[in-house]
């Protein structure tokens, strides 16, 4: 019933999703060089367009002298300046394509890194988001009406509580609402015929946890847990696969970039090369959504700090670039008495612990003033490990910085998202 339901669905809302799904596994298997020679001809043929129909990227390419035919290859992307969420949001209007499309799907960013993106997605760009994204279950054997577990939204008023009831019964899917034990109770008990979980990976970790110390009585049998929105921290590994029986998978993407990369069971993140060229500039990630028509995303300042691997031959045998690693958000720097630093300085001071031996820590970090920081950590630390925290510290910030450490924290969310560092300093 459910499948049946979900095509009735792929039917009314976008047409083209079934012959994307089919070109990316087909392409899951294609060599680098049939990857990137595909990429190029895509972005051969996104810079005409944004060119000829795009206010905005006619007048950009007009000043700094940049024509669509100077693409020869993709190192040539770099001739375009970049655009960052501050453009898309002033230029939002001359950015979007003039041409007429079949139809156009509303698209909105949460804006919990700032105001909210509103823009519209043609139906060929939404075809390959959603088809990224299937194809990254298929590698679990997972199909998109499968029955499953969403952590995402709880605490909502009665209206809108029961409207998502309904809708998730129609996609076969249940969420929880709460963090109270009957709610957890009744969570648990639709757990036995789930095939896969998703969501907040913070509150994957917090089910966890309680069910744990609770011991609460569970029987699951999941192919995947994804996490999504959130930082992964390491420290919630153990225990979400004890109580679950899997580790949260990671699925790397925006609203306004489309799916970048999805974990495969071998644990490498895939690049989705077929849908997106992507650029590190120091540390920086730089996204281009190669059917992006109705409102061209080219060369895109994500906000995020990467680093991408393309040497390593994954034991799956995909040849797609591999994310290494989502190192943190590019957001307010550090304020030091006399320096200022990146905030991905907190990522490396907790990995150097774990690559030393020690063990993986939960953590946020907040600064309320310039010169100070508060070290919020999940766990209580052993004696060791605190010391361990504190060299790291005074390695990176020497006497420029004093700090607390709180242990048994909790976190505070900004935007309803949990963030590894969080400043609520002012600066111009």
């Amino acid at each position: 019933m459910y499948q049946w339901i979900y095509k009735q669905g792929v039917k009314r809302r976008n047409p083209l999703l079934p012959a994307a799904e089919s070109f990316l596994q087909e392409t899951d298997t294609w060599t680098r060089a049939e990857l990137e020679e595909y990429q190029l001809e895509k972005l051969q043929e996104l810079v005409h367009w944004a060119y000829e129909n795009s206010a905005y990227y006619k007048k950009l390419f007009d000043e700094t002298g940049v024509h669509p035919d100077d693409i020869r290859e993709l190192n040539d992307l770099q001739i375009i300046p970049p655009i960052t969420k501050k453009i898309l949001l002033a230029e939002n209007e001359a950015i979007h394509a003039t041409a007429s499309f079949e139809r156009l799907i509303f698209s909105e960013t949460s804006g919990s890194t700032g105001s909210p993106l509103t823009f519209h997605r043609n139906l060929e760009w939404d075809a390959r988001h959603r088809a990224a994204i299937h194809r990254g279950y298929d590698w679990y054997g997972i199909k998109p009406w499968h029955r499953n577990g969403y952590f995402w939204g709880y605490n909502l008023d009665v209206k809108k509580h029961w409207k998502l009831k309904m809708m998730d019964k129609l996609v076969n899917r249940f969420r929880i609402f709460s963090y109270e034990t009957d709610e957890i109770n009744a969570f648990i008990k639709k757990l036995k015929k789930a095939d896969y979980l998703e969501g907040y990976s913070s509150m994957i970790y917090h089910i966890a946890q309680k069910i744990e110390r609770e011991d609460l009585p569970i029987r699951a049998n999941l192919k995947m847990i994804k996490g999504t929105s959130e930082k992964i921290f390491d420290s919630y590994q153990p225990t979400v696969e004890k109580v679950f029986g899997r580790k949260i998978i990671s699925e790397y993407g925006a609203t306004e970039t489309g799916i970048i990369a999805f974990e495969c069971p071998d644990g490498n993140m895939h690049m989705t090369m077929e849908n997106v060229i992507v650029e590190v500039i120091d540390g920086e990630i730089y996204v281009t959504n190669l059917f992006s028509k109705s409102f061209p995303i080219i060369r895109y300042a994500l906000g995020d700090y990467v680093e991408l691997d393309t040497e390593t031959k994954c034991s799956c045998g995909r040849e797609h670039t591999i994310v290494k690693s989502v190192i943190g958000r590019i957001g307010k720097e550090i304020l030091g008495e006399q320096e200022t630093y990146p905030s991905f300085i907190f990522y490396y001071i907790f990995k150097n612990i774990v690559m030393d031996g020690g063990e993986a820590i939960g953590y946020q970090v907040l600064q309320h003033e310039k010169g100070h920081l508060e070290f919020r950590l999940e766990p209580h630390l052993s004696d060791h490990t605190r010391r361990r925290l504190e060299t790291e510290i005074v390695k990176y910030f020497a006497t420029d910085m004093t700090y607390e450490i709180s242990e048994g924290a909790t976190f505070y969310r900004d935007g309803g998202k949990l963030k590894d560092f969080v400043s609520f300093i002012e600066t111009v």
